[in-house]
C-alpha cells in the first residue's frame, strides 16, 4: 500500500478523495455562517453595547435573555415545521435559501442603531437592539435548525457522520477565524499591526466602526447558505402523510424525546458544555479589562485560541475513529478544566510576564481541551435520532436537531443574561474599567464569572461523557434492526443485543415501536 492510499485508510476515505469529499464541503459550508456569525458576537458584542453604547451590563443581559426565551419558543415550531415540510426539494433545504438574506440583514441591525444611540434615549437605543437580536435569533433558527436536521439523511453511515463534523468543524472555523479578523481590521482601521495585537479598549466613538462590522460580516455570511442550497440534494417530500398538529401535539413531541436515554445523556454533555463556553465568552472582555488589566493582549489571545481550538479537530477525528466517539472527551476533557481554572488566581499585582503566560496558556489549554467535549456532542447528535426511530418508530430530524441550535443560541443568550445581571449585582461599571477602581466584591465577581463557574460547569461536563455508552457496533445494530423492522414488520436480534439496547434507549424491549408486535399489518401500540 503507497503512501497517499495509507493516508486515506487513516482518514476512512473511499474512492476518489475529491469524490467523495465533496458533497461534505457542499453541505458543511453553510457552517461558515451558521456557526461562524455567533463567534464575533459573542467575542465583541456584549462589550459593544457596554462600552459603545453605554448599556449597563444588566440591560445588555436583559436583551440575551428575552431572545433566548425567544428561541425557546421558535426553535421547537421550526423543528416541527421543517418535520412536515412537503417540497420536492426536500423538507430541511428549502429554509436555507429563504433565510439567507433576511438572516444577513438582522446581522446588520446587530451592530448599529442607524443613529439611534447617539440621540441618547437610553429606551429606544434598548428597544432597537432587541427588534435587532429577535430578528437575528428567528432568521438563525430557519436557516440552522433545517441544516442539522439534514445530515442523518445525507449522511446515513455511524463513522461517514463524524467525517462530515469533522469537515463541518473546519467550516465553522473558517467563519470564525474569518468573520474575527474582518472585525479586528475594521475595528483597528485596518491597521494589520493593531489588528493582529492589541485593539484600544472600545468607546462611544467606534459607532461607525461597529456599523461597518455589520456591513462586511452581513455581506460575508451571505453566500455560504445559498451555495449549500444548490449543490446539497435532499429527498422530495412531496408525498409525505402528516398528523394533525395541535398544541399538545407539539408539547408532546418535545417531552417525548427526553424518554431517551441517549438523549439525556446528549443533553446533560451538551448543557454543561455551552454553559462553561458561553460564560467564558461572555466575561473575558470583562476580566481582563477589570481584573488583569491585559486587554492589550486580548486580540493575540484570540487568535491563538482559535488555532489550538482548530489543531484539536484531527485529534479529535482519529481519536474518534479508533477509539469511539466519547474517547476524545475523555482524554481531551481534563484540559479544558484546568485551563479555564488557572485564571482564577490572577490578579492586577501579578507580574506582567507571568500574567500574559498564564492568559495564553491557560486558552491554549482550555480552547483545546473543549475541542474534544465539543466534538462529542457534535459527533453524537446525529446518531440520538437512531435512537428515537428505535422508541417511536417516526424519523424526527427536526426536533432532535431543535436541542443542538438550542445549546448554541438560547444557552448563549442565558448564559450572557446571567453574566451580565450577575456583574451588576456585583457593582461592576462599564464606565469605571481600572483594576485598582474595583471593590473586592466586583473583583471576587469578574473572577467567579470567569474562571469560577466555567471550571465547574466543565468538570460536570467531562464526567458526563463518560456515561454514554453507545458504540459504533450498538449504531450498526440498531440502524439493521430498524431497516428489519420497517421491511418485514420484525426484526432478528440476540438476548446480549436486546438488553444492550435496552440500556441505551431507557426502555425495555416491548415497551419500544421495535419490540411491539403487529396486528393486521400495523404495529399494535400497547403505550
Amino acid at each position: 500500500m503507497g503512501l497517499g492510499a495509507k493516508i486515506k485508510d487513516a482518514c476512512g476515505i473511499e474512492g476518489k478523495t475529491t469524490k467523495y469529499i465533496r458533497p461534505m464541503v457542499n453541505y458543511t459550508c453553510a457552517n461558515i455562517t451558521i456557526g461562524g456569525a455567533g463567534y464575533p458576537l459573542g467575542q465583541f458584542h456584549q462589550q459593544f453595547l457596554a462600552y459603545v453604547e453605554g448599556m449597563s451590563t444588566g440591560m445588555a443581559g436583559r436583551i440575551t435573555l428575552i431572545s433566548g426565551l425567544w428561541d425557546a419558543i421558535s426553535d421547537p415550531v421550526m423543528g416541527i415545521l421543517t418535520d412536515r415540510t412537503k417540497s420536492k426539494m426536500g423538507r430541511h433545504r428549502p429554509y436555507l435559501l429563504i433565510s439567507a438574506l433576511p438572516f444577513a440583514v438582522a446581522y446588520l441591525f446587530k451592530w448599529t442603531s442607524f443613529g439611534i444611540s447617539a440621540q441618547g434615549n437610553a429606551s429606544k437605543t434598548w428597544l432597537w437592539y432587541l427588534f435587532a437580536s429577535l430578528l437575528y435569533c428567528t432568521f438563525m433558527t430557519i436557516m440552522s435548525i433545517p441544516h442539522t436536521a439534514m445530515l442523518p439523511t445525507v449522511a446515513p453511515g455511524y463513522f461517514e457522520r463524524t467525517q462530515y463534523k469533522i469537515v463541518e468543524y473546519a467550516m465553522n472555523s473558517v467563519g470564525q477565524v474569518s468573520s474575527y479578523v474582518f472585525t479586528a481590521l475594521v475595528l483597528s482601521s485596518f491597521n494589520v499591526k493593531t489588528a493582529l495585537t492589541a485593539l484600544p479598549t472600545p468607546s462611544a466613538d467606534d459607532r461607525s466602526k461597529y456599523a461597518l462590522v455589520g456591513i462586511v460580516l452581513a455581506v460575508w455570511f451571505l453566500w455560504s447558505p445559498i451555495v449549500c442550497f444548490f449543490k446539497t440534494k435532499e429527498p422530495s417530500s412531496a408525498n409525505q402523510i402528516n398528523e394533525p398538529i395541535d398544541f399538545k401535539f407539539l408539547l408532546r413531541e418535545y417531552t417525548s424525546v427526553f424518554s431517551s436515554r441517549a438523549f439525556r445523556q446528549y443533553f446533560i454533555i451538551s448543557l454543561f458544555f455551552s454553559m462553561s463556553r458561553y460564560f467564558c465568552s461572555y466575561a473575558d472582555q470583562y476580566f481582563m479589562v477589570s481584573v488583569t488589566d491585559t486587554y492589550n493582549i486580548f486580540i493575540s489571545m484570540n487568535i491563538i485560541s482559535g488555532i489550538a481550538e482548530f489543531s484539536g479537530s484531527p485529534v479529535n477525528y482519529f481519536i474518534t475513529r479508533y477509539k469511539g466517539k466519547t474517547a476524545c472527551g475523555k482524554i481531551l476533557g481534563p484540559l479544558m478544566v484546568i485551563g479555564i481554572a488557572a485564571n482564577g488566581f490572577l490578579t492586577y499585582e501579578t507580574p506582567q510576564v507571568i500574567k500574559y503566560a498564564v492568559i495564553i496558556l491557560s486558552s491554549i489549554c482550555y480552547n483545546f481541551g473543549f475541542s474534544g467535549p465539543g466534538f462529542v456532542a457534535e459527533n453524537i447528535q446525529p446518531d440520538i435520532t437512531d435512537v428515537d426511530e428505535l422508541i417511536t418508530g417516526r424519523r424526527r430530524e427536526g426536533v432532535i436537531s431543535t436541542f443542538k441550535t438550542f445549546f448554541s443560541k438560547t444557552i448563549s443568550s442565558l448564559m450572557g443574561f446571567a453574566v451580565g445581571t450577575a456583574l451588576e449585582w456585583f457593582g461592576y461599571d462599564p464606565a469605571v474599567k481600572h483594576p485598582t477602581l474595583q471593590s473586592k466584591r466586583t473583583t471576587f465577581g469578574l473572577r467567579l464569572n470567569y474562571a469560577v463557574i466555567p471550571a465547574i460547569l466543565a468538570f460536570f461536563c467531562v464526567l458526563s461523557v463518560f456515561r454514554y455508552k453507545m458504540t459504533k457496533y450498538d449504531h450498526e445494530t440498531i440502524k439493521r434492526i430498524i431497516k428489519e423492522k420497517h421491511e418485514t414488520g420484525e426484526c432478528d436480534i440476540t438476548e446480549n443485543d436486546k438488553k444492550r439496547i435496552e440500556q441505551i434507549a431507557g426502555h425495555n424491549w416491548e415497551d419500544m415501536w421495535i419490540g411491539r408486535p403487529e396486528v393486521n399489518g400495523k404495529i399494535d401500540d400497547i403505550i
